[in-house]
């Protein structure tokens, strides 16, 4: 079994679902400090410039950022996490908002990836899987679109049981071969034997957080 540390963003949006275990960790990245107390929900870390919560929360761990830095208040938090060990993470406010923030959010991402992390990313409705050298599962009966990005170059991308599949292809970030593809219902398997994979699909947070639970429990992919 993984454990899972969960960061929540300043952008995050309604709908937030935390399935909490034993040796799971939650980090608050600014603002969503607030948002967890929306929720009575209280961090592990905190986490940030806090210039958007507007005061350094009362918390026994936090950390306190200037304003004026390289990184953003999600990026520090990732960083932390994975000084903690964790590798598998669920960031909340990572989708939607600033466009600027969600593209630094997806960098960050695969930058985590190619260090042996997999980020899950959900605002808005929306879910992301970043990944690298693995490969994601879907149960049979998923439908609705999914979408397919490399992170730099990614070869060995094979995709099963999806409407447009691939065998052992190369994609780029600079040709978006695999947006738009589709779920079929049948049971599917995105995979990547070297690189880093974006995949975006739909779905509400908790079947997202339960997914990501089968998959830490089971232990069966990325």
């Amino acid at each position: 079994m993984k454990n899972i540390c969960y960061i929540i963003g300043a952008s995050v949006t309604e709908g937030m679902y935390i399935d909490r275990r034993e040796g799971d960790f939650i980090i608050a990245a600014d603002a969503g400090f607030s948002a967890l107390e929306k929720i009575g929900v209280m961090a592990d870390l905190a986490v940030g410039d806090f210039d958007s919560l507007g005061h350094v929360p009362r918390l026994e761990k936090t950390i306190c950022h200037p304003v004026d830095k390289d990184d953003t208040d999600t990026a520090l938090a990732l960083a932390e996490g994975m000084k903690l060990g964790f590798r598998n993470f669920v960031i909340y406010g990572g989708l939607g908002g600033r466009l600027d923030h969600t593209i630094a959010n997806l960098q960050n991402c695969a930058g985590a990836a190619e260090h042996g992390a997999v980020c899950w990313l959900w605002g808005e409705g929306n879910a992301t899987c970043t990944f690298s050298d693995g490969a994601l599962q879907f149960d049979a009966g998923k439908t609705g679109m999914v979408s397919v990005f490399a992170a730099d170059r990614a070869c060995g991308v094979t995709l099963q049981g999806l409407k447009f599949p691939l065998d052992n292809a190369c994609l780029t970030s600079t040709v978006p071969l695999g947006v738009s593809n589709a779920f079929t219902g049948a049971e599917s398997v995105i995979q990547v034997a070297d690189g880093t994979l974006i995949v975006m699909w739909n779905e509400d947070a908790r079947s997202f957080v339960n997914r990501i639970r089968k998959i830490c429990d089971e232990d069966t992919s990325v």
